[in-house]
């Protein structure tokens, strides 16, 4: 038999919950509906973060796939203390795998994969047409690829822990509240670093010659 969940605070969803309590309760299909309903947000996380020197040898898929047997094994310890929601956790999981595969194959010992991002292009460039929207369009300037070039080029340029945050709100999708839950932080104190991170990041842009001057 399961352990019971925790009580916790969660930014999990309402239908995630429900089936959790049903993993919790034996249903035999349970488990295998919420891995399926978390697979593609975890292998837009390994697109995202996957060595570019190791993507012509190693399947984005496997690396999902391994991190879901993990996620199977470790499932009671998982329902018996949730220090994150399941989403958040199996991402940390996944996460964990692509450092792992980083050291196993470049030997370096790197807490975070942000610096070499597989940022995708039309994204990259809709962060960068939201940051330069004060009148005038960065599209005079820069456009597509270029304008996602640029904001690439300028993220290099921003402290660590702000680039790690830019690319989980803007590129994992994560919410405010998933982004505290995941660092640790206040609601309104994650809030407050990612605003600052937008605005050291426009900065950035405007030194860059494209459009605008900071407000």
């Amino acid at each position: 038999m399961r352990a019971m969940i925790t009580p916790r605070p969660t930014s999990d969803s309402h239908a995630t919950r429900r089936l959790l309590a049903q993993v919790q309760a034996g249903q035999a299909t349970a488990l295998s509906t919420l891995l399926a309903r978390h697979r593609a947000y975890l292998r837009q996380v390994v697109e995202l973060y996957l060595d570019p020197r190791l993507r012509q040898r190693v399947d984005p898929s496997d690396i999902v796939q391994e991190a879901q047997l993990e996620a199977t094994r470790r499932m009671d310890d998982y329902l018996a203390r949730p220090a994150l929601a399941f989403r958040l956790w199996l991402r940390r999981i996944a996460y964990d795998r692509l450092l792992m595969l980083r050291r196993r194959h470049h030997g370096a010992q790197r807490r975070t994969l942000a610096r070499e991002a597989a940022l995708p292009e039309q994204s990259t460039a809709r962060l960068g047409q939201q940051l330069l929207d004060d009148g005038t369009s960065p599209s005079a300037q820069a456009v597509g690829g270029e304008l996602a070039r640029r904001v690439r080029q300028a993220l290099l340029y921003l402290p660590v822990d702000d680039r790690e945050l830019l690319l989980l709100r803007n590129f994992e999708g994560l919410s405010n509240l998933e982004v505290a839950e995941l660092l640790g932080l206040e609601p309104a104190a994650a809030s407050k670093r990612y605003g600052r991170a937008l605005l050291r990041l426009r900065a950035r842009l405007v030194e860059s010659g494209l459009a605008g001057s900071q407000p």
